[in-house]
């Protein structure tokens, strides 16, 4: 079966044969009989050939003629002496001014008038049409004041981190383990190690030292602590969250906080500031309420009852019964049974929800609704007996319901180092000799580091004083 290929002519041959290869490559190559080629052929030129391809070889059958490109195209030349001129084209726009329009402006007069129907005697006589009456325009909800979000309590550790610089590097461990549990760690942490050694078969070590040691470093880091949370809460007095701040003040009752002089001052600042803070706390409070009970906002009312500034406060009477009166006017036979629902999460949880008794239960009850009566049963009662749902003595009292979570993403938890204690050296003993008075130096030996809680026994160093000689005492 023959196909077509380009070729370059290599070389030519003294018996009238000329070599080949394919144009722009080294193979295939062959041979071909110069009768076939065109009479100006030379070395270099490029060929179209048909050739059979079989085991034996390449075969050309022959030089397949090609058309010759025009190289220039034929173009028309345009005789005229008149200067080229290009040629534009703008649109106007359309006005609406030519448009016409009825109404004010008159008929229209662009089509004839339309010539009046005749009667038909198969249509009803249409009666006039009622005025449609003007729809009602409901104002906007009135707003209830808006309080700003408090803030809660970050504070720095700028005196923490002193505190433990100023230490030296082999009582850091000790200090850290102090703060974070007191000596009750610090005693947790010296068993388990002994344990340990126990186990390994060394010795175990004594945590007098540790302990201490761990007594005369704490006060300092409590003092250090609180003043990074005082400072904290100084600076956001304003906006600072009561819990915070209330937790910083009692902080302040701590007998190692108290005995610092440095702490006082600013202790007293704190407490005037939280009476101060809780005053004007109790004002909003109040007068949140009530503006949620005048503009009819019934379930903001009873959570903010809920949520008095100060835990134990009496609620005053007057307003209990405002509230009371407009939740039992909201919980209607005929509300819907949403409504039911959003009160009732709200009521569950209020001082005055013993006195909410409504007259009847929903005519539209769903099952959503009794779920939600027989979990706030042991709360309300009242309302549960209008359901026919029993409360059964000593249920533990619901939770207030909480908005779902947006699920965070758990990061990998970062390998905790390993917090070291270093016993300190023992100090030096001083051995007197009994005649001479001389001093008998006696080499130290220091302990290991402890790592964890305690990875060594501490070393106590004994002392054996040899009596003076006869001739020591001459």
């Amino acid at each position: 079966m023959s196909r077509r290929l380009d070729i370059e002519l290599t070389s030519t041959r003294d018996d009238g044969t000329w070599t080949w290869r394919a144009a722009g490559a080294k193979v295939p190559k062959g041979v071909v009989v110069a009768t076939l080629l065109p009479n100006q052929s030379k070395i270099g030129d490029v060929l179209k050939i048909e050739a059979d391809f079989d085991i034996d070889g390449i075969t050309v059958l022959s030089v397949v003629t090609q058309r010759d490109k025009s190289q220039k195209a034929t173009l028309l030349q345009l005789i005229d002496d008149k200067p080229f001129v290009g040629v534009t084209e703008k649109l106007a726009k359309k006005s609406r001014d030519d448009k016409p329009r009825r109404g004010k402006q008159g008929p229209r007069t662009d089509r004839p008038d339309r010539e009046p129907r005749e009667p038909r005697a198969d249509r009803p006589n249409r009666e006039p049409r009622t005025p449609r009456p003007d729809r009602k325009s409901f104002p906007p909800a009135p707003e209830v004041p808006k309080r700003p979000i408090a803030k809660r309590l970050k504070p720095k550790r700028v005196h923490r981190t002193a505190v433990l610089e100023s230490l030296p590097v082999e009582q850091r461990g000790v200090a850290e383990r102090a703060l974070a549990g007191g000596l009750a760690a610090v005693r947790e942490a010296i068993k388990s190690q002994n344990a340990q050694l126990k186990k390994d078969g060394k010795a175990e070590v004594k945590a007098d030292g540790l302990i201490s040691m761990a007594s005369d470093i704490l006060p300092k880091l409590r003092v250090a602590e609180w003043l990074d949370k005082a400072e904290a809460a100084k600076a956001d007095l304003d906006l600072l969250d009561l819990r915070d701040l209330r937790a910083v003040v009692v902080g302040s009752d701590d007998p190692m906080v108290v005995r610092d002089e440095s702490t006082r001052a600013l202790a007293t600042d704190l407490k005037a500031a939280l009476k101060s803070r809780q005053e004007r706390e109790m004002s909003n409070w109040i007068e949140d309420m009530k503006s949620a009970v005048e503009v009819s906002r019934v379930v903001r009312a009873l959570k903010l009852s809920g949520e008095p500034p100060k835990a134990g406060v009496l609620f005053p009477v007057e307003l209990g019964a405002q509230i009371a009166k407009a939740a039992t006017e909201s919980l209607a036979s005929d509300a819907g049974a949403d409504r039911w629902i959003a009160v009732l999460e709200a009521l569950a949880f209020s001082p005055i929800r013993a006195q909410v008794k409504p007259a009847a239960a929903p005519i539209a009850a769903t099952d959503a609704l009794r779920e939600t009566v027989k979990r706030l049963s042991p709360l309300l009662p009242q309302i549960a007996a209008l359901f026919g749902i029993e409360v059964v003595a000593g249920v533990q009292a619901p939770k207030p319901l909480r908005p779902p979570r947006q699920a965070r993403q758990v990061r990998k938890p970062r390998d905790k180092k390993e917090t070291k204690l270093t016993i300190p050296p023992a100090p030096q003993p001083v051995v007197e000799a009994p005649a001479a008075q001389a001093v008998v130096e006696v080499p130290v030996v220091e302990a290991p580091v402890v790592q964890a809680v305690v990875d060594a026994p501490v070393a106590e160093p004994t002392v054996e004083a040899e009596a003076p000689s006869s001739s020591e005492q001459s």
